[in-house]
């Protein structure tokens, strides 16, 4: 009987494997992909909250927020830029760290040169994963190390003397699922329901009151 349930398993799972791609196909761009959906319109939110063309912004790691009319734009791209590096660097009015905190060997130094490259009174924006696979690209220095809850990222933000104003989840069990194999991308169909306990992406938006 165990055989033949071996075998049964066996036969379906290239249809399983076809239906899976079909429903969950792999997202192109990371902008494309579906546990970004909600993650993106709190920050963006936030972000035009603080009235962007007066301010200047750097992120790290990449330009995604550059679009929102900041007075003065700047990337800095992990890891040629080292966040755990406390060499002085330029002052800014909001700092976006997307996606980076799990990749830092240090990530209590990486948040206290987050607030270094903060100046006083401003912000920073903080997005990490959590229920997410595992993922690496050696070839450009880039280890998985970290998962944070929404408590862990707070404490950490505190711990570097930042104040946390906010912090935000969004999850379910299918989004959990459908990211197990592949970055899945977003469609219609796919819940978008937060389950706060089963967060896939965690965020936070902190000041700095010095």
């Amino acid at each position: 009987m165990r055989e033949l349930t071996g075998r049964a398993r066996r036969a379906i799972a290239p249809l399983a494997n076809r239906i899976d791609e079909r429903l969950f196909p792999e997202a192109p761009t990371g902008a494309d992909q579906g546990q970004r959906v909600a993650m993106n319109i709190a920050v963006d939110r936030f972000l035009e909250g603080l009235g962007p063309a007066a301010l200047t912004a750097v992120e790290i790691s990449g330009d995604g927020k550059a679009g929102l009319g900041w007075k003065q734009f700047e990337s800095l791209n992990y890891p040629q830029f080292d966040i755990c590096d406390p060499t002085p660097q330029d002052e800014f009015d909001v700092v976006i760290c997307e996606q980076v905190l799990e990749h830092v060997v240090d990530p209590f130094g990486a948040a206290r040169n987050l607030r270094t490259l903060c100046r006083p009174q401003g912000h920073v924006v903080v997005t990490t994963p959590f229920l997410i696979k595992i993922h690496e690209l050696p070839m450009f220095g880039m280890r998985d190390y970290w998962r944070f809850t929404p408590r862990g990222l707070s404490l950490l933000l505190e711990k570097a003397g930042l104040e946390v104003v906010e912090v935000g989840t969004w999850g379910n069990r299918i989004g959990v699922w459908s990211n197990l194999a592949r970055w899945t991308a977003h469609r219609p169909w796919h819940p978008q329901g937060n389950n706060p306990e089963t967060p896939v992406v965690v965020w936070a938006f902190a000041r700095n009151p010095s």
